[in-house]
């Protein structure tokens, strides 16, 4: 469980927003220590500033009427304030006390005390155990005087950090509900992002033990995990497509390899029986063992073609090529069958170009164009060649009057091993553009259903 994706993407996402909310917490309570410890002071500041006031004028009042000392004691203002009252120095109320705590010289600077300076410092009490914060401001009975002491306003350090802590808390809290909530939401985002994964793997499972018909999870949205299984699908379908393809393969050179086989076995047995004494009869069972072993180096040489330009291994010649000649060497090799199934066959020759090219191999390319058109085009039918040059371009047309090619079929057509019919290896117009592209050329498709198809072989002049 712990290694599963379902689990590490909500404990990573938990992990970055509780160590984020650690951080924010700490900075929180730094911040909001130095807030308070900063407005502690100016409280004290204000509070020890008015008291000092307050003293010297009742003092002074004390002192000329011979009053008792002032109502506000100091007992009631540290109840009023929450702080503590403290004096250090001189008595300043004659004969009478003030009720305000006594501290020590020792306890802070009495010295800038002495030079009229206002101070903070921190000391803990005498019979105390907490740390005081502390303001002492200076306390004089004449403007011109020198203090008699310090009146101390001190307030306890903890309770500073009690507000603190309790921010703390409270963060915390949120910080914990903040996580559970998150972890609901993450836990149940990232079991809408795996269990489509892990169905896409339990698919790949499948498709690896070679079973390219299993059903691929559809998932809805158009996010990347929608597009992974879209991709997938088209995958599967283009491998259970490619495993007929060349089921269909073997099965057509096994036929294609066999019949011409049969056919020269049947002749030579002949042949040395005797039976085919007759010179004219011994001349057609050559002629058809010289036709059918011509008939299996061409399979055999396309497959090897095939071979070679699969893996980029195939050498390109450099020479100078008639193409007029080229194309009318083309177009003689099928004048027989034209003859024979009353096909109208013709050849238009608007250029005679020479450019450097493979001669062999642009040859191959028409001749291939040209065997896909025949076997295509029904008896009675039209087969035309043409020959043009413009913009720096050769082009070489094959169009015939066949059934024509649907638009989703127009690119399955150069394939290996793929017939609209299913007969045939498949390998001629796949050849046919491999070897284009190795010439750097491209052969480019127009067809309508029922209208016939045009392949154009499209050749650089150098």
């Amino acid at each position: 469980m712990f290694s599963s994706l379902r689990f590490r993407l909500p404990a990573l996402f938990l992990a970055g927003i509780a160590l984020t909310g650690v951080v924010s917490t700490l900075i929180a309570f730094g911040l909001f220590r130095n807030y308070t410890q900063s407005q502690a002071r100016k409280e004290l500041r204000r509070e020890a500033s008015g008291l000092t006031q307050l003293y010297a004028e009742q003092a002074v009042r004390s002192q000329e009427k011979g009053t008792r000392p002032p109502l506000f004691a100091a007992s009631k203002l540290e109840r009023a304030s929450g702080n503590r009252l403290f004096f250090v120095g001189t008595p300043f109320f004659s004969g009478q006390s003030s009720g305000l705590h006594r501290l020590p010289q020792s306890a802070l600077d009495f010295d800038a005390i002495k030079r009229g300076k206002t101070i903070e410092f921190e000391f803990t009490p005498p019979g105390e155990h907490r740390t005081f914060l502390a303001v002492a401001h200076p306390l004089r009975l004449d403007k011109n005087a020198d203090p008699l002491g310090g009146l101390v306003v001190a307030t306890p350090q903890a309770q500073l950090s009690d507000q603190a802590m309790r921010l703390v808390l409270r963060l915390a809290i949120a910080l914990l509900v903040g996580l559970l909530v998150t972890a609901a939401f993450a836990w149940y985002l990232s079991g809408r992002i795996t269990r489509p994964v892990r169905r896409l793997a339990l698919a790949a499972d499948e498709v690896a033990e070679g079973n390219y018909a299993t059903e691929v999870p559809v998932v809805s949205g158009r996010d990347e995990i929608a597009d992974l299984a879209d991709s997938f699908s088209r995958m599967t379908e283009r491998l259970a497509e490619s495993e007929a393809l060349e089921r269909n393969f073997l099965m057509t050179v096994s036929h294609e390899l066999r019949t011409p086989l049969t056919a020269i076995r049947g002749h030579v047995e002949a042949l040395r029986e005797g039976l085919a004494e007759d010179p004219e009869a011994r001349n057609a069972s050559l002629d058809l063992i010289a036709a059918e072993s011509g008939r299996l180096e061409r399979l055999v040489g396309d497959v090897l073609d095939l071979a070679k330009l699969d893996t980029r291994r195939f050498t390109v010649r450099h020479e100078e090529v008639d193409m007029a000649r080229l194309v009318e060497q083309a177009y003689a090799a099928f004048g027989e069958e034209a003859k024979s199934r009353k096909i109208d066959y013709s050849h238009d020759l608007s250029a005679e170009p020479v450019i450097v090219t493979d001669g062999d191999r642009v040859l191959q390319i028409i001749t291939n164009l040209l065997a896909n058109a025949f076997r295509w085009t029904p008896n009675g039918g039209s087969v035309d060649l043409e020959l043009s040059a413009e913009n720096g371009k050769i082009h070489v047309a094959v169009a015939d009057s066949g059934p024509g090619i649907g638009k989703e079929e127009q690119d399955r057509i150069f394939r290996p091993f793929w017939t609209h019919d299913g007969k045939g290896t498949g390998l001629g117009l796949a050849i046919a553009r491999e070897l284009a592209l190795a010439l750097g050329g491209t052969i480019a498709l127009e067809s309508e259903v029922g209208r016939g198809s045009r392949f154009e072989l499209v050749l650089p002049t150098r």
